[in-house]
């Protein structure tokens, strides 16, 4: 059996997983990411727990298991060069090339992409996309980030950064981002920006104790301004489902991360939305489904995945 390292790289923590071909995740082991300040300690110790899952299954299978390569999904990474281009919410800064350092040790091939790239073929791989060629992901977190899928190939662009869809500006002067722009679709349909939108309904402050979670569950207790709060979200995030099909025309949109979990009071409404603003020539061509894959293993395999693209 081959195997393959899915590495999911967060600003706070690093986990990586040892994948077999049919999307199992056998072993798993983390490093805390914010403890380092350099590249070179940082792969040397993520290799470190690599080479032992390597090893510990080698023993269980009774000989050297056959490594496809080591799959990363990375804050700002760059799938052309390799490296990771000044991620600001990681405390190693600059252009890390990834690739040359992992490369001193294990001579194995490394692809590296976003984490929301990463998301998305491994649905492709693994989860409800399998046999479709055409397909979008919307990630929705501390971000709202996205992959698109065209003829079963990942779209990056002339710099390896295409596919930016959550900052793709909703209103025009609206939030401020931290992208440094206004209103971009991450302001509005992020897990802060659903907090945001909850409290100037309710004409409250913002506070750590209100949290996306929290809303969602105040909705399903038939919560006014919870419900509310949703149904805004549900029409921001419709229009922007409806543009993004005018110019990839996907058979689907996936929707995976937390705030998604809250299920039909954001659903409903998005699906009613996504109709109302569809140009007319998709009506019935694209349906809005949720990730099939379990929301603590698709960092993981969305990365190993990323191995399984054709060049």
């Amino acid at each position: 059996m081959k195997y393959s390292i899915g590495v999911d790289m967060g600003g706070t923590n690093t986990d990586m997983g040892l994948v077999s071909e049919n999307g199992n995740i056998i072993q798993r082991r983390n490093i805390p990411t914010n403890a380092y300040m350099e590249l070179e300690p940082y792969v040397r110790d993520m290799m470190r727990e690599i080479k032992a899952m390597v090893d510990e299954q080698s023993k269980l299978d009774g000989e050297p298991i056959q490594l496809e390569g080591i799959g990363i999904g990375a804050p700002n990474g760059n799938f052309y060069t390799g490296c990771v281009d000044n991620a600001p919410n990681l405390t190693i800064k600059g252009n890390l090339n990834f690739e040359k350092e992992i490369h001193k040790y294990l001579p194995v091939p490394v692809v590296l992409s976003n984490d929301a790239n990463a998301a998305a073929y491994g649905e492709y791989v693994y989860g409800g996309a399998r046999g479709m060629k055409h397909f979008i992901m919307f990630t929705l977190g501390t971000g709202v980030g996205s992959g698109i899928v065209v003829d079963g190939r990942l779209v990056h662009g002339s710099t390896g950064a295409a596919g930016e869809l959550g900052h793709a500006i909703l209103y025009q002067h609206g939030r401020k981002c931290s992208c440094g722009r206004e209103g971009c679709l991450e302001t509005y349909t992020s897990a802060r920006g659903i907090v945001q939108t909850y409290c100037e309904l309710k004409g409250v402050p913002v506070t750590p104790d209100i949290t996306s979670k929290m809303i969602g569950e105040l909705a399903h207790q038939g919560d006014p301004v919870a419900l509310k709060t949703w149904e805004t979200v549900g029409d921001q995030l419709g229009l922007a489902m409806a543009n993004a099909v005018t110019f990839s025309a996907p058979e689907a949109i996936f929707l995976m991360g937390g705030p998604a979990q809250v299920g039909e009071p954001l659903l409903r409404p998005l699906r009613a939305a996504f109709e109302k603003y569809l140009l007319n020539i998709f009506s019935g061509t694209c349906q809005i489904r949720m990730s099939e894959l379990r929301a603590n293993e698709v960092a993981i395999l969305g990365a190993a995945a990323l191995l399984k693209m054709k060049n």
